[in-house]
């Protein structure tokens, strides 16, 4: 399958991560993580992108870029070459460093800023390398809770969310990172397209500035599958019980198909699908192919599914 291009224009959101080859280590001793960060800091001086929060772990990298004139491939392009070429000096070895193609995600910056940043701050906690995000060097996490000289991280903009009052935003941040609550992997990897993290008003949008095409696809796992079996009851009247019981009737077969490929478009594999349904694989993907014949039906579906989400939301 041909790889889905960058979406790319000035002032797109990132979350990037960057990884070893082979899940090797990009990062052997304490000099390694300070070239890194000084080709970091010089390519940002460079290209005058925002930089919003980075965490360098042993084995790969996170960043939270925002760009301005220079295109974030350039950009990653300028830091990983650098940083490699640097690596097979000091080590003496040659090929790849990095993963064949970093992952760059296209977020909704006013939706999920402070949910990022505490995301990749918390990472080394997550990771159990430390206990507390404060006790990790290699992050930019120490920058927000006291002005760093010389700081490569655009720290203000994010402190102005909390205060305008510079040393209460620096206390609220704090208090944000260690309320125990966490951000979950789910959310912040829960894309359209796999490339976008926002809702389909903002992937719609997104469209309208890059030149690259998006399908307009659904949230990965935005509903569980019982809600899809749930919103199918509510719709037509199949039960999940229907579907998991042999037989060939019409009406049940057709619920089947609906919750393949309602499913898949929301990001389940067939075999999570025939799990669910206690079915055979195989039986799953012909399904999938049906979508066109029963698409009718499968909007409804995804229309019902909405309005459930949305009364939730009222009341919540």
């Amino acid at each position: 399958m041909a790889r889905k291009p960058r979406i790319e224009f000035e002032g797109a959101f990132y979350h990037v991560i960057t990884r070893g080859n082979q899940r090797q280590k990009i990062f052997r001793h304490e000099e390694d993580f300070g070239k890194y960060h000084e080709i970091l800091a010089g390519y940002k001086d460079r290209y005058k992108h925002h930089l919003y929060a980075y965490v360098l772990m042993n084995n790969h990298v996170h960043l939270l870029i925002e760009t301005r004139e220079i295109p974030l491939s350039k950009i990653l392009q300028g830091i990983n070459q650098s940083y490699t070429a640097w690596f097979n000096r000091k080590y003496r070895t040659v090929g790849h460093l990095f993963q064949g193609r970093y992952k760059a995600i296209l977020c909704d910056r006013d939706n999920y800023l402070l949910s990022l940043v505490k995301y990749i701050h918390l990472n080394p906690v997550r990771a159990r390398v430390i206990k507390s995000p404060e006790e990790y060097p290699w992050s930019s996490h120490l920058t927000y809770l006291k002005p760093v000289r010389k700081s490569i991280v655009d720290e203000e903009q994010v402190l102005r969310i909390f205060s305008e009052d510079k040393g209460k935003a620096r206390r609220l941040y704090r208090a944000y990172v260690e309320d125990g609550i966490p951000v979950k992997k789910k959310d912040i990897y829960c894309t359209i397209d796999k490339r976008i993290l926002g809702d389909e008003q903002f992937a719609d949008t997104v469209m309208g500035k890059s030149e690259a095409s998006i399908v307009p696809g659904r949230k990965e796992k935005e509903y569980t599958l019982a809600a899809i079996a749930g919103a199918i009851e509510e719709t037509f009247g199949i039960t999940l019980r229907d579907m998991r019981l042999k037989g060939k009737d019409r009406d049940i077969t057709r619920g089947r198909k609906m919750l393949s490929v309602v499913a898949h478009e929301y990001g389940y594999r067939g075999k999570e699908i025939a799990g669910y349904m206690r079915k055979d694989p195989a039986l799953i993907t012909p399904h999938i192919k049906e979508r066109e014949e029963i698409g009718k039906d499968t909007a409804q579906v995804i229309t019902t599914l909405k309005a459930r989400k949305a009364n939730v939301n009222s009341q919540a």
